[in-house]
């Protein structure tokens, strides 16, 4: 016989009414901290990567902030706030609010790693570190049932770069620049103030002044070619006069229609009366100092052509227009040409950098042969933009990275293209570029300054002229990321 005692703690035990509500307060509490945690992490792993990114991007301006002539550490400091995500900077984001920045400079010598010289104020290697505070969203929650829980979450990226990482590669860069009447119309913006093709080829200087023209173990006076740049331009020149835009005083050369080299042809310069679309040679002694960041030779072929002489009457060159624009042939010539310049120096890398304002659209008296040619085929008056399109991305098939440059490209023309192939001169450029149709932004700039005044063509890199030829140079000298850790 049970005693009462027993009996009450039978039925307790037995007793099962409201005993759930417990346990899904508690079991509601870890899917909350376990989904909170989840979805926190989760976003913190997101803004670490693109606080990451940014502290990349950052270190690698700052690096090659460091070869540029009259470099300073508040120089090369702004430079890498610029590129940062700290308010104002172009990676910015509301993803990372309240970013910090600190910079560090080093200067590392004979290590296997760095091999770039020092700049003037002593350094060779930029390590840059930022930090933000992030807030949570959902394990903050846990704090009202009594867990301590994290209110934020610090984030830091640190990042070391130097301008080589290792043995510099040599490039042969091919320019092309638009020499058509168009390219002689005013820019009224700040950053120009002058014709269109005075500021593109202000920016050619620049670029110039970033290469590295001759092996580091040259000397003032004696240069062993490293960096080399031959200009082209479009319309086609007649071959015998390319040199009025390479002497002094200069003046416009021969205009003459359009040819139509065939492409991969091996490369063979146009002399005499021929049409040439090739102003200069590839040529390394544009540096009156044979090194990076020195001022520019008065007497290079280069240097008069961009008009960075100081002789008398060399502007440079000028647009004589008159053929309207035709891409694809000067695409062609160049790509031959910088194969040509790749096997006389093994182990150099090809670049093309083509500069543009406008539209495809020569008419087909000056196009040579085009008369016997119909539909999106090379040398044809018809599907100009297509044609230069295929032809940019020919280059690229065969190991040329292809740089596009819009100068105020409009976002409407390609007059030639017309039903199923319509399209604008921006989309040309912007598809004329290595890798833009697989989804590589990297390669196509637009000029910043004239979009803004004109509503025109943009993108992803708007800069000024002069920003888009110095950030170009930079990826040429290959500043790099190197271990944290580097001493």
């Amino acid at each position: 016989m049970k005693s009462n005692g027993d009996f009450f703690l039978a039925r307790l035990l037995a007793e099962t009414s409201g005993q759930i509500l417990p346990w899904m307060a508690l079991l509601g509490a870890l899917i909350v901290g376990v989904a909170g945690l989840t979805v926190d992490l989760g976003h913190a792993y997101a803004c670490y990567r693109q606080l990451q990114a940014s502290t990349d991007a950052a270190a690698l301006a700052g690096a090659y902030g460091l070869g540029l002539p009259g470099a300073t550490a508040a120089s090369v400091t702004a430079r890498t706030q610029n590129f940062s995500s700290v308010t104002g900077g172009a990676n910015a984001t509301p993803n990372l609010p309240n970013v910090s920045i600190s910079t560090t400079f080093k200067c590392i010598a004979d290590s296997p790693i760095v091999e770039a010289p020092c700049s003037a104020f002593g350094n060779n290697v930029i390590q840059v570190v930022q930090r933000t505070t992030i807030p949570t969203y959902f394990i903050r929650v846990l704090s009202f049932m009594g867990i301590n829980s994290a209110q934020s979450l610090t984030l830091t990226a640190a990042s070391t770069a130097t301008m080589m990482s290792g043995k510099a590669t040599q490039v042969n860069v091919a320019l092309l620049l638009d020499t058509t009447a168009s390219m002689g119309t005013y820019d009224s913006d700040a950053n120009c103030s002058d014709s269109r093709i005075h500021c593109a080829l202000a920016g050619a200087q620049t670029m110039l002044k970033a290469l590295q023209p001759c092996t580091t173990s040259s000397t003032s006076t004696s240069c062993t070619p490293f960096d080399q740049v031959s200009i082209f331009t479009f319309p086609n020149v007649r071959a015998n006069t390319a040199s009025h835009d390479t002497s002094c005083p200069t003046s416009n050369p021969t205009i003459v229609p359009y040819s139509t080299p065939t492409p991969g042809a091996t490369w063979v310069a146009p002399t005499g009366s021929a049409a040439t679309y090739q102003i200069t040679d590839y040529l390394s002694d544009y540096s009156s100092t044979n090194k990076q960041g020195g001022s520019l030779s008065s007497s290079s072929a280069l240097t008069i052509a961009t008009g960075g002489s100081n002789s008398t009457n060399c502007g440079g060159m000028q647009t004589p227009g008159g053929d309207g624009t035709y891409y694809a042939g000067a695409i062609y010539a160049a790509q031959s040409s910088l194969m040509a310049a790749q096997a006389a120096n093994p182990g150099s890398q090809n670049f093309m950098i083509i500069l543009s304002d406008g539209d495809a659209n020569a008419s087909s008296s000056k196009i040579t042969g085009s008369g016997m040619l119909s539909g999106n085929v090379y040398g044809s008056p018809d599907d100009q933009c297509h044609q230069a399109i295929t032809a940019a991305n020919f280059a690229t098939s065969q190991g040329t990275t292809v740089y596009t440059i819009a100068y105020g490209a409009s976002n409407s023309g390609c007059s030639t293209d017309k039903g199923g192939l319509a399209i604008s001169p921006c989309s040309t450029l912007q598809l004329m570029s290595s890798g833009w149709a697989s989804g590589d932004q990297s390669h196509f700039y637009s000029d910043a300054s004239a979009a803004q005044n004109k509503g025109q063509c943009t993108g992803p890199n708007d800069f000024s002229l002069d920003g888009i030829f110095a950030d170009i140079a930079a990826k040429f000298t290959q500043a790099r990321l190197i271990p944290n850790n580097i001493t």
